[in-house]
């Protein structure tokens, strides 16, 4: 109880500590800016990225793992849908040094999905799936299990110790600071679902591998993320996002809801309900006056689909980010209960995902009904 009472008067603290600082309070975009930002960029519209190759962040990233070629031909297949963006995930441990390789790598992957007309929205951090990671050659997938393989940024070593929050300074401000005006970049994300204890896979029984304090840790190192990012004025809104339930009644938020809705530039959430579900999320936080987008969303087992989720989106003009692009190592075509009943097939419906490993869209339906909303339809009829 004494633990808890001392998070409410930290969480509290930092907040009025953070709205009384009025040097901060004028570095964050205001509402007419962030206006201004959607206004140049239009209507968002794409999915949450790791190539067919890779497990994790890691392995898409590494040296001796990166496949420009593979990533090159999957952007065509985002192209061909009518995807202008792309949410894509970093990992500290991928700063090295100075940071060079992981700068040109970026650099690289910026340019392949230039030529392809997608901008990119960076997720430097992120607090789901495995608080252990380790660089080097990563893991093979679980069979039948859903994001097996995915790591944390960083890890609980590092997470649950603030002393040692300082250490990814370097790694934020670096990245952030080689590309604050590159126009390739369209946001950066800074934390995902920072709160995320992972009850489902590594919270679990005998086996929990979580920080027991993880809110309070978040809570920390979000915000100093967001002091980081600032003192490098980028050009790019920045944004963390909230990720559970409606944000209905501003008195029930939580200290982690507040800091993300109150910091970001623009709004940004997650849904994975029905399209009354996303139609109720999106009318909350109309409040904020702030360009929106959904990070997250498309979950078929879930209720959560393409139509009518993905027109609901585009009629608001809220951005649309779907979970998952192609069937690959993540095995993201599996539920999240496969962590406890793991598959030895192919589901029906797949969770997550649109294309087959080779190009093929899983539901062609799907595929058509995409390009409908996006234009492309529309656009190739016109040439015909």
């Amino acid at each position: 109880m004494r633990d808890r009472l001392c998070f409410v008067f930290l969480s509290a603290s930092l907040l009025l500590g953070t709205l009384s600082q009025s040097t901060h309070a004028q570095q964050r975009w205001t509402p007419e800016q962030a206006q201004a930002w959607q206004a140049r960029q239009g209507w968002l519209v794409g999915a949450n990225y790791v190539p067919a190759y890779a497990i994790n962040q890691l392995e898409m990233w590494q040296i001796g793992t990166f496949d420009a070629q593979r990533i090159d031909l999957e952007m065509s297949w985002a192209k061909s849908l009518g995807f202008n963006s792309m949410r894509v995930f970093l990992h500290d441990q991928l700063w090295t040094g100075d940071g060079k390789d992981l700068i040109e790598r970026m650099d690289q992957f910026l340019a392949i999905c230039d030529k392809h007309r997608i901008g990119v929205i960076f997720v430097p951090f992120d607090s789901v799936w495995d608080p252990q990671p380790k660089g080097g050659k990563q893991r093979d997938p679980k069979p039948g299990v859903h994001n097996s393989g995915w790591v944390q940024s960083p890890g609980a070593a590092i997470l649950g110790d603030p002393a040692k929050h300082v250490l990814m300074k370097p790694y934020l401000q670096g990245i952030i600071k080689r590309f604050k005006d590159d126009p390739r970049i369209q946001a950066w994300d800074l934390v995902n679902e920072l709160d995320n204890d992972n009850a489902n896979s590594y919270g679990r029984n005998g086996t929990k591998t979580e920080l027991p304090n993880k809110a309070e840790m978040g809570l920390l190192f979000a915000q100093k993320c967001f002091e980081w990012a600032r003192e490098i004025h980028p050009s790019q809104p920045l944004t963390c996002g909230v990720w559970i339930g409606h944000w209905e009644d501003e008195s029930k938020l939580s200290p982690m809801e507040k800091l993300c809705l109150e910091q970001s530039d623009i709004i940004t959430f997650h849904n994975y309900g029905d399209g009354d579900s996303l139609k109720r999320a999106i009318t909350s936080l109309r409040r904020y006056q702030r360009p929106i987008l959904c990070t997250e969303y498309m979950a078929r087992g879930n209720k959560s689909f393409f139509d009518p989720n993905l027109r609901i989106l585009k009629e608001e003009n809220v951005g649309a980010h779907n979970w998952g692009f192609v069937d690959g190592k993540s095995q993201t075509i599996y539920p999240w209960d496969s962590w406890q009943n793991p598959y030895n097939k192919e589901p029906d419906p797949w969770f997550h995902d649109i294309f087959r490993r080779d190009g093929t869209p899983y539901r062609k339906s799907e595929f058509d009904f995409i390009r409908e909303v996006t234009g492309v339809t529309k656009k190739a009829d016109k040439k015909k």
